[in-house]
């Protein structure tokens, strides 16, 4: 996909990743509208990327998950830069420790990392099919590849954001619509940085977890990589190229692997 030119949209925008990835598309020519749940931060977020690119953002706070909030986004690009073209699905909340996650710890982890991305492309596709062309991102998880010490709510939906990436790129890869989705380890944001100094014990294992199996990466470099990706339109972008091999070694010997993920849990405690 041509980036220059074209209009975007990132979710969970005012910080962390998404803030990363909106500074780096403006930097390639884009429009982009972000959004994230406090106006104040979107408000924010939008000031310090107008003095990258002037004119080519806006922002709108909202919730990701709620069909009316994502319609009123697209509504806000359409009338600001022209119809999305690539829709970057990348709010995510890592909620819930172990058997003990709530019942809303659940819901919402299903509705932000999974359900948020299935409203999205719902109301998405019928226009890009009609254009035949459309770029859908999505932020998942090397949780969502290889399962995620502590966290099942966390594992689980990033296993399931993956699986619905994949999914749309089944079903409408051939018909115009690239589909991208990301699975990074460690990342220098608000989330692994909160599990690392959390008073739960299970969190700071998962971060902890995610920390020692490889290095920690800064946002922007993890938007460069990103962007590479969707120059090529790779599925798959694996910004801690390790992930692939532990994926490799998952795949060919199931039960090695969990018995060597026991053994690492055990060596965190």
């Amino acid at each position: 996909m041509k980036i220059d030119g074209s209009v975007a949209v990132v979710t969970g925008a005012s910080g962390g990743i998404g803030s990363a990835l909106a500074q780096r598309l403006l930097e390639h020519g884009a429009s982009v509208v972000v959004t994230d749940l406090d106006d104040g931060r979107v408000t924010t977020t939008v000031a310090e990327l107008e003095r990258i690119a002037p004119g080519r953002v806006a922002g709108l706070a909202g919730d990701c998950s709620v069909e009316a909030d994502i319609r009123a986004v697209l509504d806000l690009a359409a009338e600001r830069f022209g119809p999305v073209d690539l829709y970057a699905a990348n709010a995510g909340v890592g909620l819930g420790q172990g058997l003990e996650s709530s019942e809303s710890d659940w819901e919402t982890s299903i509705d932000v990392n999974v359900l948020a991305h299935v409203r999205a492309a719902r109301l998405l596709t019928p226009g890009w099919l009609e254009r035949g062309r459309g770029y859908f991102l999505s932020t998942a998880s090397a949780a969502g590849l290889l399962t995620q010490i502590g966290s099942p709510t966390y594992s689980v939906t990033k296993h399931a954001a993956v699986a619905f990436a994949e999914w749309m790129s089944v079903t409408y890869g051939s018909r115009g619509i690239a589909v991208s989705c990301l699975c990074p380890m460690g990342v220098n944001t608000a989330m692994l940085n909160g599990g690392a100094e959390s008073d739960d014990e299970l969190a700071r294992m998962g971060a902890k977890a995610v920390t020692e199996a490889g290095g920690v990466l800064e946002p922007l470099e993890v938007a460069d990589i990103v962007v590479a990706g969707i120059g090529t339109e790779q599925f798959l972008i694996l910004p801690h190229p390790e992930v692939l091999e532990f994926y490799r070694r998952k795949g060919s010997d199931y039960d090695r692997w969990l018995a060597g993920m026991r053994r690492y849990q055990d060596t965190l405690a």
